[in-house]
C-alpha cells in the first residue's frame, strides 16, 4: 500500500462571503455537511493512516524570512490505497465538495533518498 497526502480545498473568497449568510441558513448547511462527512468518514475510516486536522493560520517562509500568508488549503489526511487513481476515485463525491469551488487535492508521498522515519516515532533525520 503507498500513501497519499489529501489537500482539502476552498476558495478563501469564498469562505468570507460564507461567512456572511444568515445565522439559520448557515447552522443548517453546515448540520447537514457535518452529518454526510461523518457518514462518508465511517465508510471509508479504513484507508486512513491519519485522519488529519483543520489548517489554520499560514506563515510563508522565503530566504527573506516569514510572512503572513493565505492559501486555499482547510484541511489535510493521509490515506493509504493501491494506486494514485485508487485513492483519488475514493474523494470523487466526498461532501467537502458542496463548497462552492472547492477540490480535493491527492498526492502520492515518497520516501527522500538518505531519510528515514524511525520506527520509535522519533522525527524523520537525515543519515550521512
Amino acid at each position: 500500500m503507498n500513501k497519499y497526502l489529501v489537500l482539502y480545498l476552498a476558495p478563501t473568497r469564498v469562505l468570507e462571503e460564507w461567512k456572511k449568510t444568515e445565522a439559520t441558513q448557515k447552522k443548517a448547511a453546515e448540520d447537514k455537511m457535518m452529518q454526510e462527512w461523518k457518514a462518508w468518514m465511517g465508510s471509508h475510516a479504513k484507508m486512513f493512516a491519519d485522519p488529519g486536522a483543520g489548517a489554520g493560520k499560514t506563515k510563508r517562509i522565503t530566504a527573506q524570512g516569514a510572512s503572513d500568508s493565505k492559501n486555499d488549503v482547510m484541511l489535510y489526511a493521509i490515506v493509504s490505497a493501491e494506486s494514485h487513481d485508487a485513492a483519488a476515485k475514493s474523494f470523487v463525491g466526498h461532501p467537502h465538495l458542496q463548497i462552492p469551488e472547492a477540490s480535493i487535492e491527492v498526492m502520492e508521498l515518497h520516501a527522500l533518498p538518505g531519510m528515514e522515519r524511525a520506527s520509535s516515532g522519533e522525527e524523520t533525520r537525515a543519515h550521512a
